[in-house]
């Protein structure tokens, strides 16, 4: 879930003539438990915005979701499985939302027009865009990097001290690669280290718990619950804050993004601007009181435990960054994945128009 590559089973899933659809339920349908009140909100801000239309909500089962979780409560419930909620019949801007557990299964959602919005893997926007020739356009950066250094080895404290030492890390021939080499090379450090790959992080992290003084990389949540499992261990160095130490073009370390079809926010203005205002008030919600948040966490199925989601929360830096400031944040790392593999985004980098409202 936490793995930035678009497979090309995923594309030819898509893009297969004889694709059956893999559509979501409907949503003017009202579900048992739908309620008026919990929809009461939802109402107002669609009379003031002259819209009458369901907004269908993907996204995965990682950190890209979790600054959702307070708009899903709020709108239209958490959902719990792979079954999309069904909000209840009103009139007005209403969302359904669903979240899936690989970009396998979202991605051709989106590609195939049964999502309007969702949130994806930032280089997967890229290459939704390249696929669908601009049919698919970035309106928010919602988690910036949530890769940490974790080890027992009290020698490292920085990322400068990496040098020497062998790394494990998951990801290979995809972003996670990508993006350490360019930090690597920034640090002037990229000689001096040996990259080792695993398959999955739950390796990397069975490896620390075996040999705590190892060195691995981790995402969130693994590294929250990996340190709750070995006081011997400790997570120094955020690879978010490597980036802003070293590059200095206004970009940041963007691991998630939220794209709508073109068709979609063309058609309904009001609809993107109204899921922009609740999707930046739910992080802030978050934010600010990960405890409250993290039993909607739970629920969505990202974190088993609220001890460890409520932990997890501030290290998976959910934002929810629009116009130039997220053009400024995501351009800049597209290009650093670009450099390494062209194909990661894709084939090209967007154009200007991939940045909506910028």
């Amino acid at each position: 879930m936490l793995n930035a590559n678009l497979t090309r089973r995923a594309l030819l899933r898509a893009l297969g003539t004889g694709a059956a659809a893999l559509g979501l339920a409907a949503c003017g349908s009202a579900g048992a438990d739908g309620g008026s009140a919990q929809q009461g909100a939802q109402g107002q801000g669609a009379a003031a915005a002259g819209e009458d239309v369901c907004v269908r909500v993907a996204s995965l089962k990682g950190p890209t979701t979790i600054g959702l979780v307070e708009m899903m409560d709020a709108t239209s419930g958490v959902p719990e499985g792979d079954e999309p909620t069904t909000p209840a019949e009103t009139s007005g801007i209403r969302y359904s939302y669903q979240v899936v557990s690989s970009p396998d299964d979202l991605l051709p959602k989106v590609i195939q027009g049964d999502v309007d919005i969702a949130c994806v893997p930032s280089n997967a926007a890229a290459v939704l865009y390249n696929k669908t020739g601009g049919g698919v356009l970035t309106i928010d950066v919602n988690t910036l990097g949530v890769l940490s250094v974790v080890t027992g080895d009290a020698g490292v404290k920085g990322f400068s001290d990496l040098a020497g030492r062998t790394v494990y890390l998951s990801g290979q021939g995809s972003s996670p690669e990508y993006t350490l080499d360019y930090l690597l090379d920034a640090a002037g450090i990229a000689d001096q280290v040996t990259v080792e790959f695993k398959s999955e992080h739950t390796e990397v992290a069975s490896l620390l718990a075996t040999d705590p003084n190892a060195v691995g990389i981790l995402p969130e949540p693994f590294t929250t619950a990996t340190l709750a499992k070995n006081d011997a261990l400790s997570a120094p160095v955020a690879l978010a804050d490597v980036w802003a130490e070293y590059v200095k073009d206004g970009s940041q370390y963007v691991l998630g993004t939220t794209v709508v079809r073109k068709d979609f926010a063309d058609e309904h203005p009001d609809a993107v601007k109204d899921f922009l205002q609740r999707h930046k008030e739910s992080v802030d919600k978050v934010n600010a009181d990960p405890a409250s948040a993290a039993p909607l966490v739970v629920k969505a199925g990202i974190v088993p435990s609220e001890q460890v989601a409520a932990k997890a929360i501030p290290g998976c830096h959910v934002v929810c960054e629009t116009g130039a400031e997220m053009k400024d944040a995501l351009e800049g790392y597209l290009e650093v994945l670009f450099g390494a593999n062209p194909g990661s985004v894709g084939g090209s980098l967007p154009g200007d128009d991939f940045y909506y409202g910028a």
